[in-house]
């Protein structure tokens, strides 16, 4: 069975994601260290005991996760960080994390990756959040409606869409910002769009977006990020030959 080490799929990942350049609060990059040597890598959204469970019994020796276990810094470790620490590190499971810099790369990040599958072309960064663009925006190939696109992104995400249908009824211009992202709404509606694509659920949208006669849809905030991580176990695979599973540990929001 192929394998890489550790430093070699950190490194790559690194790079690819361009991880040292951009500020976040969560420690992007390797969070625990684990086995040297990779065979198998499990993917998920977030790290959690459970995923780490299904990640030890898939035999994975890292983990990838979009939302980390390390933010901003960490004071102790005690109740539910000895928790996570204390499972990763018997279990000799490295844990990479990826929040921002997947969220916002051109190619495999969560947004982009949706666009893509949506067929949302001709896209250029949107949604500036602390200084640099998230997400994206472009236009559909063929006009379509908030019924069929809420069901599109149903049928690829395995989500359970809301909508907000406060807008245009024919639909081109998409504009994406996975997660929890309803503060970038005013953004949407300076530029336009004819629906736009979140993940979670925000109180504060729903008359904002009224008010705008502007569409809402959200994906869900675990659903709308499994994509990034997903991409990065594909191109894992492709360059170093080693396993990669993806680890779906869900939760309604």
């Amino acid at each position: 069975m192929p394998s890489a080490s550790r430093r070699d799929i950190v490194q790559f990942l690194d790079d690819l994601l361009n991880t040292a350049k951009i500020t976040d609060s969560c420690r992007n990059g390797l969070q625990v260290q684990g086995a040297d040597s990779i065979t198998r890598v499990g993917l998920a959204v977030d790290a959690c005991v459970g995923a780490y469970r299904k990640a030890a019994r898939a035999k994975c020796q890292m983990l990838i996760v979009h939302h980390g276990l390390i933010w901003v810094r960490v004071e102790r470790v005690t109740g539910r960080m000895h928790m996570h620490m204390k499972f990763l590190l018997e279990h000799d499971l490295n844990l990479y994390a990826s929040h921002l810099p997947l969220d916002l790369h051109a190619e495999v990040g969560n947004n982009a990756q949706l666009a893509q599958r949506l067929g949302v072309g001709n896209t250029e960064p949107f949604g500036l959040y602390h200084g640099v663009n998230i997400g994206v925006l472009g236009t559909l190939a063929k006009p379509t409606t908030l019924k069929a696109l809420a069901a599109q992104v149903q049928r690829l995400l395995g989500a359970k869409c809301e909508t907000l249908p406060f807008g245009r009824k024919s639909l081109r211009r998409i504009a994406i910002v996975s997660g929890a992202a309803g503060s970038l709404l005013d953004e949407a509606v300076e530029k336009q769009v004819d629906c736009y694509l979140t993940g979670e659920p925000d109180h504060s949208t729903y008359q904002a977006s009224r008010e705008a006669g502007i569409n809402v849809l959200y994906a869900g905030h675990y659903h709308s990020e499994q994509l990034g991580v997903q991409e990065l176990g594909r191109r894992l695979t492709e360059r170093f030959g080693v396993q990669a599973v993806y680890l779906d540990e869900p939760s309604p929001v």
